[in-house]
């Protein structure tokens, strides 16, 4: 379950549901500032998640 979540399907269906809010509510610069932030936090979260299995390796 830990890897759905890190998937690129649940980013596409999160960013879905993003753009269908932002598509109803006209907040179209919202979408991609939160597009670029939820993009930003998953490579972090990766890279830190990359970092731990190596300091656990050793």
């Amino acid at each position: 379950m830990k890897r759905f979540f890190n998937s690129n399907i649940w980013n596409a269906f999160i960013l879905f549901i993003i753009g269908v809010i932002a598509f109803f509510t006209q907040e179209i610069a919202t979408f991609f500032m939160l597009g670029f932030i939820i993009i930003i936090l998953s490579n972090i979260y990766d890279k830190l998640n990359d970092i731990s299995k190596k300091l656990d390796k050793d």
